[in-house]
């Protein structure tokens, strides 16, 4: 079944007029096969899902807050996003869910702790979370900051959530999503790979997701060595990582396998 917004949701009460049945229709196993490290895996795509992490204006564009304020360099994040919205076209032609999430603070800023304030505006020496800058308030729900940049690419189905810290787990209602889709593994893409994207992977974790990191649909603005130690945590602690070269193939193969048109 699903809902006005045409999100699966085989959760639903189902009524015959006689009794309200609140048996659950569990889809059929979807597994894929690919190349990862450590080692290959097995993913039940009827249970899994794209997270695309903060490929929004502030970050990826030269006006926004990541390169006017904080004088980065922000040309070589923009580098994954054929990458992001190649693997996010195959998911959505296979039914899984895109989820983009974004940072999205509230104006006032009023549910950021000290510490997310304070280390985003080095102490109020420059513009940080919710502050004014020429391309209006830096990641405020709603305006230009915290918007995906024009290039990656959505659709109707995708599911849009706004994040308050690092992770996208913290504060908002990703969990909540994810649970009520019966999403079991999480397949993570977009920016900064050494901050938002593994904060938001290994908190996942702790709550009990699979991981995998696609790995050329990720970067960061940090020295290649942090990215080599990102990798090794993730393969070490957290999941697995793999690349789009070897994903794409196996999802193309469940959708001809289905006959699912492209």
């Amino acid at each position: 079944m699903t809902d006005a917004q045409g999100l699966p949701h085989s959760d639903r009460w189902k009524s015959d007029g006689t009794s309200v049945s609140l048996l659950r229709n569990r889809p059929a196993p979807r597994p894929v096969r690919f190349d990862a490290a450590p080692e290959p895996v097995v993913v039940d795509m009827a249970r899994a899902a794209l997270v695309i992490i903060d490929m929004q204006n502030d970050f990826l564009e030269s006006e926004g807050w990541f390169a006017t304020a904080r004088g980065v360099d922000v040309s070589p994040l923009s580098e994954v996003i054929g990458t992001v919205n190649a693997l996010s076209r195959a998911f959505r032609t296979i039914g899984a869910p895109v989820l983009h999430v974004n940072w999205a603070v509230r104006a006032d800023v009023a549910n950021l702790p000290a510490n997310v304030l304070d280390k985003g505006s080095s102490c109020g020496a420059r513009p940080g979370y919710g502050d004014e800058i020429a391309s209006g308030r830096v990641l405020v729900a709603g305006e230009w900051g915290a918007q995906s940049v024009d290039a990656i690419e959505t659709a109707p189905s995708d599911i849009h959530v706004g994040k308050h810290r690092l992770t996208g787990f913290r504060d908002n209602e990703l969990d909540p999503i994810l649970r009520r889709l019966g999403v079991d593994t999480l397949f993570f893409t977009g920016v900064n790979l050494d901050r938002c994207v593994f904060a938001t992977l290994a908190d996942g974790c702790f709550g009990g997701f699979d991981a995998v990191l696609v790995e050329d649909a990720t970067t960061t603005v940090s020295p290649p060595y942090v990215t080599d130690a990102i990798l090794y945590l993730i393969r070490l602690l957290y999941g697995f990582t793999t690349r789009s070269a070897d994903l794409l193939p196996a999802i193309s193969s469940l959708s001809q396998e289905e006959g699912i048109s492209q």
